[in-house]
């Protein structure tokens, strides 16, 4: 049985722990705010580019000299994912998730003879997948210290994206992220990025007067011209809004994992406060005892 030194020390230990895990869960809900602004606000510009990009390429031919990022290089052989975590843990399950769907769909493209390349966005994923599939790394990507994810780094992303699949690295590109939902909840979202697939449903164009829709888009110059500018700028804000996602969820995940870990210290703070007002009872219980037996024994 523990002494009562023990348990004042276990106790004392505890109560640290929750200092950490409270200060840690205030930290993550200051900077979910911020994160989750950014994502949501990314959303309706990333649906709006999805949109009129499948809108331009159903009004145009689409031949075998059409740009490369929309009809592929007439290979399906080399995969490259993407996969994105965080730098840091104590985000409950918010790498694991995103770790074992990566496995899981490197597991699939192996077994349909594909060849698979990976480019990992954060500690976690380098780490964890280091091990078994460290030969199929072509690049890894760390944001360890910077506030605030930027366009810029999204930009540096699609641009190397861009050269492997120039390159002959990789046929075809695919991202692995959590879009974020809540903060206790991350959706794993599997998209596929390179070459463009158009929307099978579109977002129609809103109705004027009852008449047929109205094409909210207008191109100059001509969509030919625009069409391999818009697929590159469409690359950078699919990665920028994944980052993004990512992000909010990572934090989400952070503050409700430290939120229950502050629970689950208080509960075992109660837990040793009781198991040392009991031990302690026992010795004064015992002490007296022990006097009273003494002194009716003289």
């Amino acid at each position: 049985m523990p002494s009562l030194k023990d348990l004042k020390n276990r106790i004392a230990s505890v109560k640290s722990t929750r200092k950490i895990t409270s200060a840690m869960k205030m930290v993550a809900a200051s900077k979910l705010r911020r994160a989750q602004d950014q994502a949501e606000s990314s959303r309706p510009y990333t649906g709006f580019m999805s949109r009129m990009l499948t809108n331009l390429v159903s009004s145009i031919q689409v031949t075998e000299g059409s740009p490369a990022l929309l009809v592929g290089n007439g290979k399906k052989d080399k995969i490259l994912l993407v996969v994105m975590t965080s730098d840091r843990g104590l985000c409950g399950a918010f790498n694991g998730s995103i770790i074992r769907e990566a496995r899981r769909e490197i597991a699939r493209l192996e077994k349909e003879g594909r060849i698979v390349r990976l480019i990992c966005v954060g500690r976690k994923a380098r780490d964890l997948l280091r091990r078994e599939h460290g030969d199929k790394f072509l690049h890894t990507v760390e944001s360890a210290g910077k506030k605030q994810i930027g366009l810029d780094d999204a930009q540096d992303l699609a641009t190397k994206i861009v050269e492997f699949f120039v390159a002959g690295e990789c046929d075809e590109v695919h991202l692995i992220f959590n879009t974020f939902k809540s903060a206790i909840s991350q959706i794993v979202t599997v998209t596929h990025l390179i070459p463009f697939v158009s929307d099978a449903n579109p977002v129609p164009s809103p109705l004027v007067d009852g008449e047929a829709p109205l094409s909210t888009e207008l191109f100059e110059p001509s969509q030919d011209v625009l069409l391999t500018q818009l697929l590159e700028r469409n690359i950078v804000s699919q990665v920028y809004s994944a980052l993004l996602e990512s992000s909010a969820g990572e934090q989400g995940a952070r503050m409700t994992a430290m939120d229950n870990a502050t629970r689950n210290a208080g509960d075992m703070i109660d837990r040793l406060t009781l198991n040392y007002n009991r031990s302690r009872q026992a010795y004064i219980t015992k002490e007296l005892i022990e006097i009273i037996s003494g002194a009716e024994a003289v």
